[in-house]
């Protein structure tokens, strides 16, 4: 008797078999699931990060963890560009500002809240978060589910020093300048921010770094990926919404 092979399944499938949204098809996407989106920036690292840092960041800890949700949820295309106008002194940063973004989220929230039960954005720029505040306290408001998380880990240096370089070290280590690797600012951000917020980063930090890449590794990109998924994953499922759809414990 001859058999019928099954299909190869997509390449989008997770471990647990859920699909990514844009492997889906339409009626494959019922049941009203909670969309998780990862939003990033394109935006100066220092001279050994690429700009898509952020992107790539943002983006791991979300597929890490979509299986792990359950089939009650489906893993969305990350958005690459947010707001980085601070690092518009560096060539390479694109940054579509804040208004851009808030109108951005809020009406794909809109279009998503038609089939899903509401969308969960997790950023990996702090940049982002004013629009996703702006964005997340209007479409509460008006009685649709969604929140945002961010990635901060206690101990954690600013802007591609020791965290972001190991964890590009164990994420995507071909696309770490080694040799570039310099030191940047290390004093403490809150005592930056006046002339940052007024100025840029360039004026702050003429490398673009605000911490010590110097000491990074991968071994201790391990554990910062691992500590990462777990702070966001636990906020995802445990956390309420508060104040401007902000998850919290």
């Amino acid at each position: 008797m001859t058999t019928t092979p099954a299909p190869a399944m997509p390449s989008a499938v997770t471990p647990t078999g859920a699909v990514g949204l844009e492997a889906r098809t339409s009626a494959e996407s019922g049941g009203s699931p909670m969309l998780l989106v990862p939003l990033g920036s394109v935006e100066q690292h220092g001279p050994h990060l690429p700009l898509g840092t952020d992107n790539v960041i943002a983006g791991e800890v979300c597929r890490r963890i979509a299986p792990q949700l359950g089939p009650g949820w489906v893993l969305g295309p990350l958005i690459p560009f947010g707001c980085s106008g601070e690092h518009e002194g560096f060539a390479g940063t694109v940054s579509i500002g804040q208004a851009q973004l808030v109108g951005y989220l809020v009406e794909l929230v809109r279009s998503a809240t038609r089939w899903t039960r509401g969308v969960r954005f997790v950023t990996g720029h702090g940049g982002n978060v004013p629009s996703l505040i702006e964005a997340c306290g209007l479409l509460v408001s008006e009685g649709r589910d969604a929140a945002w998380t961010g990635m901060e880990l206690a101990g954690a240096d600013a802007h591609a020093g020791h965290t972001e370089t190991s964890l590009m070290l164990r994420l995507r280590p071909g696309q770490v300048h080694h040799r570039a690797r310099e030191r940047g600012r290390t004093d403490p951000v809150r005592d930056l921010m006046p002339r940052l917020r007024e100025h840029g980063v360039a004026a702050v930090s003429p490398n673009g770094v605000l911490g010590d890449p110097t000491t990074a590794t991968a071994a201790a990109g391990d554990d910062l990926f691992d500590r990462l998924c777990s702070t966001v994953q636990e906020r995802l499922v445990q956390g309420r919404v508060g104040q401007g759809g902000r998850l919290v414990r």
